[in-house]
């Protein structure tokens, strides 16, 4: 008997040492694992034992924790803290007059005294690692060990960095009720129902991986906004949240809806010219400042999908957000105002909407309103040319929108790097300042001088374990940091790096995972949207196909209004001789898509309506080339999946496992889309998928037939 208790104990211990081996991904980037590589664990051990912290303050503190902690995970001793210069290997501290020392590096990149700054440099033995701020100080941590995890040298290291952009922030699309708009990750992490007594270990690591990327605002409501955030209860829990973020060197800032005064403050209207409104709005801010002193500022959509908006009164953007400017200014609070707006009446063309609507008011607004822009002229497609506005308001600061959660690009099971999607918008040319006047030097404010610039990702995380459901949607997260740190990042660097970081450096595994990355966005806008399609996705949830999607409550929510097929060809004409969209853009860029014959073929079907025997550059015809490139989308994620497959034994089972199944499904997806649509482009083309290529498993009938009604990330109806 006891001979078997013993073995029931011995076959317990061993699963439960294996599970112990299992991996969830709730780490995400932050695997401070020990060094594997015994040469290079010496070599760090021998050089790293002892820290010198010479700075004080809440930030400067959890950069001497994260170091620590770090540090007696990435090595096999335990760092030792000193209280002098000389003692230690490592000094932390601000770049000043004591470090002069060090100019080797400083003067080397001219935005070293920038806020937010540091250098990390290696000097007779000595590892300084130094923050203009203690912001600097702590993202210099951050950097340092990933350095570390990256198992770089350290010998003569000598890196200089500041944030190109002053406001990187995330955007959660969360309702107080715990739901996400077009969140494919479970719920809400914020608990508002136990806020402010239960403080959420998650809240503590999610601020922590947002600093690890130099991430330094986040809005936690959603756009589509609840005036109940500024009842006083709520206030406090807002409040309990910024002092989790504090720490972390992260702003908080809050949607407001635009009829608050009236729906929380019993006021007749929300007019921004009213007296009463104007002071019901300056004495609310002056509360939530009470509570939260270094409280970021709004972020506000109005006039647009339902939402309420001065433009109810008669009054413009401007006016709406120069009201709110207004009652932030004593405070250095900041209004992000969304150019993302739909007229009452329906348009010719929504693409021309914003560009419409805002290019009159460049100059009206207050000095700290920032004009948040998505990065396309439609709704964060698959594939958009970028915003005509990006470079065009030039007395405005604008800011980037772009989404991380993939509401258009697969969802919660689609393995998408959208670091190309990011790297491809902010490398375009707008031309507006002649020639390489790209997107990310107009983000940066280099070409326009303006004081406010920023970027911001729509928010990708929720309840589940690895914070993204998808692991690979970690990824997404990790890059738009990367970016909006320094929209001049290149993706194939961020590959790499999140690869190393996640699944270590085994050369197979970090290829692999590189690859996928990089091969994943081309080829889900081919098998999604190929040659400039958009819009053609199911209705609501957004999810799958629908390029039959005809009636809805307005015509430009349909998927016919935009790709406008018919017997003679296919696209949406927004030349002259259609909506005329390209007048918006440089004349420089407007002339690459002008003409049928020398359009790029990734957006030709965005401003051409193109016969179906037309033949393109490809030698095809239209028809020929759509049919190829669905069935390449979907081939090249049947690749993906046989790639992955190879893996297996040398990544841990439970994520390899967790990325197949994803995988799989993909694959079923991908097929699905390029069936559903060719299928239905075929009624209007009269033309053949050729014989011997596989043919679609349904019919039309049954792709239409398809229903989702519990599809996640739909938006509620308040």
């Amino acid at each position: 008997m006891k001979n078997f208790k013993l073995h029931l104990f011995l076959v317990f211990f061993i699963c439960l040492a294996l599970r112990l081996q299992a991996d969830d991904g709730y780490r995400l980037w932050l695997r401070y694992d020990q060094i594997s590589d015994p040469e290079i664990l010496e070599n760090y051990q021998a050089n790293l034992r002892t820290i010198a912290f010479l700075g004080e303050g809440e930030i400067f503190k959890t950069a001497e924790n994260e170091l620590l902690k770090g540090l007696n995970g990435l090595l096999t001793q335990k760092t030792q803290t000193v209280s002098t210069q000389t003692e230690a290997d490592i000094i932390v501290g601000s770049i000043g007059e004591d470090f002069s020392f060090l100019s080797t590096v400083a003067d080397e990149n001219p935005d070293n005294k920038k806020e937010e700054a540091f250098i990390i440099e290696g000097f007779e033995g000595k590892t300084y690692i130094l923050g203009t701020d203690e912001r600097g100080v702590l993202y210099g941590v951050f950097h340092f060990l990933r350095h570390l995890q990256l198992q770089k040298p350290i010998e003569d290291i000598r890196i200089s960095q500041a944030p190109k952009l002053k406001l990187r922030m995330l955007n959660h699309w969360d309702n107080l009720d715990g739901t996400v708009e077009r969140g494919y990750a479970g719920f809400s992490i914020w608990n508002w129902h136990q806020l402010p007594e239960f403080i959420d270990k998650r809240y503590i690591e999610y601020a922590r991986a947002n600093a690890s990327i130099g991430i330094n605002a986040t809005a936690v409501t959603n756009v589509n906004a609840n005036s109940l955030i500024f009842r006083e209860d709520y206030l406090e829990k807002a409040a309990a949240l910024a002092d989790v973020f504090r720490p972390y060197g992260i702003k908080l800032f809050l949607t407001a809806r635009f009829s608050s005064p009236i729906e929380l403050g019993k006021l007749a209207t929300a007019d921004p010219m009213d007296p009463k409104v104007q002071q019901w709005w300056k004495e609310k801010t002056a509360e939530l400042y009470e509570k939260i002193p270094d409280f970021g500022g709004f972020l506000v959509k109005a006039n647009s999908e339902g939402q309420p908006g001065p433009q109810e009164y008669g009054r413009t953007h401007a006016e709406g957000a120069n009201l709110l400017a207004d009652a932030l200014a004593p405070f250095g609070g900041v209004v992000i105002w969304r150019a993302f707006v739909y007229s009452e009446e329906e348009p010719v063309d929504r693409a021309k909407q914003a560009y419409d609507e805002f290019m009159a008011l460049d100059g009206q607004f207050r000095e700290n309103v920032m004009v948040q822009v998505k990065n396309g002229p439609i709704d964060f497609q698959p594939r958009e040319p970028i915003h005509p506005l990006f470079g065009a308001m030039r007395k405005t600061p604008v800011m980037m929108e772009f989404q991380v959660t993939k509401e258009y690009l697969g969802q919660g099971t689609h393995l998408v790097g959208l670091s190309n999607m990011y790297e491809e918008i902010l490398q375009t040319d707008t031309y507006q300042f002649g020639e390489n006047s790209t997107v990310a030097k107009v983000l940066d404010g280099s070409l326009t001088n303006q004081k406010l610039t920023g970027m911001a990702g729509v928010s990708n995380i929720g309840t589940s374990r690895n914070w993204t459901g998808n692991l690979f949607a970690q990824a997404d997260w990790f890059a738009y940091g990367k970016m909006a740190w320094n929209p001049n990042s290149k993706s194939d660097d961020i590959f790499e790096e999140w690869a190393k970081l996640t699944f270590g450096h085994e050369e197979q595994v970090v290829q692999t995972v590189s690859s996928l990355l990089d091969r994943s966005y081309e080829a889900c806008v081919k098998y999604m949207t190929p040659i400039g399609l958009h819009h053609i996705m199911g209705p609501g949830h957004h999810f799958g196909p629908g390029p039959w999607v005809s009636e809805m409550s307005r015509a430009d929510w349909t998927s016919v209004y935009y790709h406008k097929a018919d017997s003679e060809g296919l696209g949406f004409d927004r030349t002259v001789t259609g909506s005329n969209a390209l007048e918006q853009y440089h004349p420089m860029l407007a002339a690459k898509y002008e003409n049928m014959e020398t359009c790029p073929l990734p957006f030709l079907l965005w401003f051409h309506h193109v016969p179906w025997d037309h033949e393109l550059s490809t030698g095809n015809s239209l028809w020929m080339q759509l049919v190829r490139e669905y069935y390449e989308g979907a081939e090249i994620v049947s690749h993906m999946k046989e790639d992955w497959e190879n893996l297996q034994g040398m990544v841990d089972e439970e994520r390899f496992e967790h990325v197949l199944m994803h995988l799989e499904i993909q694959e079923k997806e991908a097929k699905w889309w390029r069936d559903a649509c060719l299928l239905y482009f075929q009624q209007f083309s009269k033309m053949e998928i050729p014989a011997d290529w596989e043919q679609p498993e349904h019919d039309l009938d049954y792709y239409e037939s398809l229903t989702f009604p519990y599809s996640p990330g739909i938006r509620p109806r308040w």
